[in-house]
């Protein structure tokens, strides 16, 4: 028995029963998976491929959170995408709201950006044109979603856009895939595990049926890790520089060590964020600003031992394998640590 493995055994624990309602996967015309690149969205996909989907069958949606910008995306997530999903032969298609984050945090006086998607036969832009209004300020600290407006302009919207606006959805069945876990919080824990999808229009005239499923649901962390370790896939920079999720780099849900350690490793970026929250006379937290936050934490120490992936993980070219045999495989730092981000 390897390491990783014993290590993960020792922590399994009794998983979790798959729930009894699950989709037929076979009944499908489109198999798509909101991907982040984050450990769940992967164990998903690769829970797929064991329970037959072949992989030419899925495609890849990554949401681009910046857009072409660079603030809150990791910026070797993409290429990293890339990479694994050449390596596994899945489709991956990239998308993002215009300007990102950023366009609609500083929004004044303006509508809400356009959406774009690439799809099978090209890029396409949709929206833009609702009433102006104001923002200045950063998504909020909150389960609800419309102070968190991150996850939903930056991620769900843009995915509700793509699938209202491609025909090939029309008079077909699509099932949509995301990977929240119910261990994650206590919101994500009231989320239904099989049900219809928010842009499923299966009873209108253009028949757009669309499910939604959260395979990995029920899981533990240590389901989700021993199922990277059968498949040999090595997880992005952020987990192995200690963080427990695939969060943004800069989000807002940051604990005291993840900003030393965002300040440790991308001081530019860090000022950035406190200028804005001095621009906005709003702090994201409402108990302190960034730089007490930072003052209060600890840099992770996989970050201060490896500097070179730190470097890596703040290029926007991936360098490195996407993949390894099992034996090979090794546990990242941020596995079972601290997981701030979303609930």
């Amino acid at each position: 028995m390897s390491m990783a493995t014993a290590s993960l055994s020792s922590r399994q624990g009794t998983v979790v029963p798959e729930p009894g309602e699950r989709p037929d996967l076979a009944c499908y015309d489109h198999v798509i998976i909101a991907c982040s690149f984050g450990k769940d969205s992967l164990a998903s996909t690769l829970h797929l491929f064991e329970k037959g989907v072949a992989p030419q069958r899925i495609e890849w949606w990554h949401h681009l959170v910046d857009d072409d910008g660079d603030v809150f995306d990791w910026p070797h997530v993409p290429d990293y995408g890339r990479h694994l999903a050449a390596a596994l032969g899945v489709r991956l298609y990239f998308s993002a709201r215009q300007g990102g984050i950023v366009r609609e945090m500083l929004r004044d006086n303006a509508p809400t950006a356009p959406v774009w998607f690439d799809t099978p036969t090209g890029r396409v832009t949709v929206g833009g044109k609702g009433p102006p209004n104001t923002r200045r300020r950063f998504p909020q600290v909150s389960a609800n979603l419309s102070v968190r407006w991150c996850s939903p302009y930056a991620k769900i919207m843009v995915a509700d856009g793509a699938l209202r606006n491609q025909a090939r959805f029309s008079h077909a069945r699509t099932l949509f895939v995301t990977g929240e876990r119910a261990a994650e919080s206590a919101n994500r824990a009231r989320y239904a595990v099989f049900e219809r999808h928010r842009a499923d229009c299966r009873d209108g005239r253009i028949r757009r049926h669309i499910d939604h499923w959260r395979p990995v649901h029920a899981w533990s962390e240590a389901a989700v890790w021993q199922i990277l370790r059968r498949h040999g896939v090595i997880p992005p920079l952020p987990y192995q520089l200690g963080f427990g999720r695939l969060s943004c780099l800069t989000c807002v849900f940051m604990s005291a060590d993840q900003a030393a350690t965002l300040r440790h490793m991308d001081p530019d970026r860090f000022a950035r964020l406190c200028e804005w929250e001095r621009a906005f006379g709003c702090t994201i937290r409402r108990d302190r600003d960034l730089g007490t936050l930072a003052r209060d934490g600890t840099v992770y120490d996989a970050v201060r031992r490896h500097p070179d992936r730190v470097r890596r993980a703040l290029c926007h070219r991936w360098r490195g394998r996407v993949l390894t045999s099992p034996e090979q495989w090794v546990l990242p730092a941020g596995a079972f640590g601290e997981s701030a981000g979303p609930v």
